[in-house]
């Protein structure tokens, strides 16, 4: 797998981007096929973000689509971490379609942050993962090199 055809994927990707994103999701930046960053708001009337606009960074790999992109919420004074029990104060994202069992070549920019967004809709719980604060000081891993345990689907 080579980089050309990552490139070759995401420059598709930015083109349907560009021309149209769903309600709710804005790209902020896609100065090269190496990062990317976007915005997302939850568009039903869910308290716990209401009015919030969360940041997202997307870097990808020279195998994707073939593996997932590593996806992480950024701290901004205007837009916050969500707290959310899948999403770790450092930004960290514990969901199966970001990981290697549960990607699919399939997914894309537009599909992965359509989850997060409905992941935050459905989302009841003010609060932080178990272990939120011992895993955040203690990780020096990439969010592709941590094996989450996945066993609440619920949230």
């Amino acid at each position: 797998m080579s980089r050309s055809f990552a490139n070759k994927r995401l420059a598709k990707e930015l083109q349907k981007i560009n021309n149209s994103l769903p309600p709710g999701i804005e790209l902020v930046s896609a100065e090269n096929f190496d990062e990317w960053t976007l915005d997302i708001r939850v568009l039903d009337d869910n308290p716990l973000y209401r009015g919030q606009i969360h940041r997202l960074k997307f870097k990808f790999g020279t195998t994707y689509p073939i593996e997932p992109p590593e996806v992480t919420f950024v701290n901004l004074p205007d837009r916050p971490i969500p707290i959310h029990p899948h999403i770790y104060s450092n930004g960290i994202i514990c969901l199966d379609l970001l990981g290697q069992q549960g990607w699919s070549p399939v997914q894309n920019v537009e599909s992965v942050c359509m989850s997060l967004q409905s992941m935050l809709t459905g989302n009841t719980k003010n609060e932080r993962p178990p272990g939120d604060e011992e895993f955040v000081r203690g990780n020096r891993l990439r969010p592709k090199d941590i094996d989450f345990l996945y066993h609440d689907n619920t949230v």
